[in-house]
């Protein structure tokens, strides 16, 4: 059995280097408004002196908007 081997094209390696780009600055904008966030919510905690029970539920209904940004994506 003779197989062509096949090549990218200088289209194709373009095309990957620029997903491959955009993948990554967007895991980067992620994390950068991730820790945005997470230290406005330390400055909330801290400014308001919440205790442990304000402060898990402080965190809970976080969670439950990343929850809800998580589904309209898909």
């Amino acid at each position: 059995m003779n197989k062509e081997q096949v090549y990218p094209s200088a289209n194709d390696i373009y095309l990957s280097q620029l997903l491959l780009d955009a993948r990554n600055q967007e895991r980067k904008d992620k994390a950068l408004a991730v820790s945005i966030r997470l230290e406005a919510l330390a400055i909330t905690i801290c400014r308001k002196e919440l205790n442990h029970k304000e402060v898990a539920e402080l965190l809970r209904h976080e969670a439950l908007r990343f929850e809800h940004e998580s589904q309209e994506l898909h």
